[in-house]
C-alpha cells in the first residue's frame, strides 16, 4: 500500500506515524509546501518571542523520518486525479497513491477591506506568516490587531513584547463573546488592558491606507478614527483550506465532507483535521473541529481505517487550553456563553481579578457538565472522569484538590470557593474536604 498525506501538520504527521506502526511494510510519503519538516504551530509564538529556536519547534529529529521510512516531500499538490489516483505536484511531477488523506488544514479568513493587499497586512496562521510578520514589524512603532479570540491575544502579547504600541479592534460588545460567559470577559479584558493593550470594543475596520511605498501606514475604523498601523494584523479567524478538494470535485460544504470513518465522497480518499467536515456530527458537537487535539485524535482514528482496521471517529469531552498574557485558561466539558435552560452555574472570583472557577452542573441531577478555570491550573484526568462519570457537584467540591495542578507550595482557594458556593447554593450542601497531605506533612486542601 502506497499511503499519500497531503500536510505535514499535527493531522499528517500523527496519521503517518499511526500508519507506520499499524503497516510496517505500507510506504508513507508526506506532501507539503509550507516546510520540508514538521513543527508545532501554536509554538510559533514563542519563536517571535525569543523563547524557542525553530530547532526546538520541531517535535521530531530530522533523523526520525528516514529512520522511520516516511518519505518527506517538499512541494505544493496542485492536482488530483481521483479516478487514476495520482496527485500532481507543482515540481511536474505525479504520485501514485492507493489511500490518500487530505489534511490540508485551514486558511486565513478575511473581509475583503480595501487595503488588505498591502504590505504590512496579514493574517496568521502558519511559519510562513511568522517569518513575514518577523520581517514587517522590525523597527515599527505601531500596529492594530483586528478581531478577537486566540490568535488575536497571541498577536498583541508578540507586538507587546517589542515594545510596539497596540490598539486591539474587536466587532462584539466583550471580549471573545460567542465563547465567555461575561464573567471571565470581563477578567480577561481587564488582563488584556493592564498589559497597556488599546482594547477597543463595538469596533471593526473599515480600511488600511497606505503609504507611497505600498505599505500600510493607517487603519480607519467603523466609527471614524484613524489610527496609526504600520502593521496590521487580521484574527478574523480561519476556514479550511478547500482549494485541493474543490479542483477534484470533491463534495464540500464549510468544509471536506467525511462520514464518520472520515471517508470523503471518493474511493480511498479520507480528510481529516481542520479542513474536513462532519456530515452528522455527534449531539452538541461541532461539524468542523480546528483544535490542535482534535486534529491529532482525527490523525490517529483514520490511521486505523486505513490500515484495515475501520474505527469511527469520537471525540470524547470537549477541552481547551490558552494563555491570555501569563494568565492560563482551561475550559472542559461545556461552558457556552449562553446557559442552556437545564442548567445552573456556579462563578467564584479572586477578590484581586485573576483568579476564576466556573462549574456547570445539571439542576435535575446536579451532575458536573462542564468547567471554566482562569489562573487555577487544573488536572485534564480528574476532570474528564468527572464529567464522563456525571459527577455531583457537591461531591466534587469536596474533592476540588484533587484537579489542583498548581505548584504544592501555591495558595490554596479550594477552602474560599466552597464557602462561595455555600452561598450561592445553600440547597446544596457540601461534606468537608478530606485533607491531603503534602511534602513534609503539610495539610493541603
Amino acid at each position: 500500500m502506497h499511503l499519500v498525506i497531503i500536510g505535514n501538520g499535527i493531522t499528517g504527521v500523527t496519521a503517518a506515524i499511526t500508519a507506520r506502526r499499524l503497516s510496517p511494510e505500507a510506504r508513507i510519503t508526506l506532501v507539503s509546501a509550507e516546510s520540508a519538516h514538521h513543527y508545532s504551530r501554536p509554538a510559533l509564538m514563542y519563536l517571535y518571542l525569543g523563547h524557542l529556536r525553530y530547532t526546538d519547534v520541531k517535535p521530531y529529529e530530522d533523523w526520525f523520518w528516514l529512520e522511520n521510512r516516511l518519505e518527506l516531500v517538499h512541494a505544493e499538490a496542485t492536482g488530483l486525479d481521483t479516478v487514476a489516483r495520482t496527485v500532481q505536484l507543482a515540481t511536474g511531477h505525479a504520485l501514485a497513491y492507493d489511500c490518500l488523506l487530505l489534511a490540508t488544514g485551514s486558511v486565513v479568513r478575511t473581509a475583503g477591506w480595501p487595503g488588505q493587499q498591502l504590505r504590512g497586512v496579514q493574517g496568521f496562521y502558519g511559519l510562513p506568516d511568522l517569518e513575514s510578520m518577523s520581517r514587517t514589524t522590525q523597527g515599527i512603532r505601531h500596529a492594530v490587531v483586528v478581531g478577537g479570540g486566540l490568535v488575536g491575544v497571541e498577536l498583541a502579547e508578540m507586538l507587546h513584547s517589542r515594545g510596539i504600541a497596540v490598539t486591539w479592534l474587536v466587532r462584539e460588545a466583550r471580549y471573545w463573546q460567542s465563547v465567555l460567559p461575561p464573567e471571565e470577559s470581563a477578567l480577561l479584558a481587564a488582563h488584556i488592558k493592564s498589559h497597556d493593550i488599546n482594547f477597543q470594543a463595538n469596533t471593526e475596520l473599515r480600511e488600511v491606507l497606505g503609504d507611497a511605498q505600498g505599505c500600510a501606514r493607517a487603519i480607519v475604523t467603523t466609527t471614524g478614527q484613524e489610527l496609526p498601523a504600520e502593521w496590521v494584523g487580521l484574527a478574523t479567524g480561519v476556514q479550511p483550506n478547500l482549494t485541493l478538494a474543490r479542483a477534484a470535485g470533491l463534495e464540500t460544504d464549510r468544509g471536506i465532507l467525511v462520514n464518520t470513518l472520515l471517508e470523503t465522497s471518493a474511493p480511498g480518499v479520507y480528510a481529516a483535521g481542520d479542513c474536513a467536515q462532519h456530515r452528522q456530527p455527534a449531539p452538541g458537537e461541532v461539524a468542523v473541529e480546528q483544535l490542535w487535539y482534535t486534529g491529532r485524535m482525527q490523525g490517529e482514528t483514520v490511521a486505523h481505517t486505513i490500515c484495515g482496521q475501520p474505527t469511527p471517529y469520537q471525540r470524547g469531552q470537549w477541552f481547551n487550553s490558552a494563555k491570555f498574557f501569563n494568565l492560563e485558561y482551561q475550559t472542559y466539558g461545556r461552558v457556552p456563553a449562553q446557559l442552556a435552560a437545564d442548567t445552573a452555574s456556579f462563578c467564584w472570583q479572586h477578590p484581586a481579578g485573576k483568579h476564576l472557577l466556573r462549574i456547570n452542573f445539571r439542576q435535575a441531577n446536579h451532575a458536573v457538565t462542564g468547567v471554566n478555570a482562569i489562573g487555577l491550573r487544573q488536572r485534564q484526568d480528574v476532570w474528564e472522569r468527572w464529567l464522563r462519570e456525571q459527577t455531583p457537584i457537591n461531591e466534587v467540591l469536596t474533592q476540588l484538590a484533587a484537579a489542583n495542578f498548581d505548584a504544592e507550595f501555591s495558595r490554596q482557594h479550594e477552602p474560599a470557593i466552597r464557602r462561595e458556593f455555600a452561598r450561592q447554593f445553600p440547597d446544596l450542601p457540601v461534606a468537608p474536604a478530606t485533607r491531603r497531605r503534602g511534602l513534609f506533612g503539610v495539610r493541603l486542601g
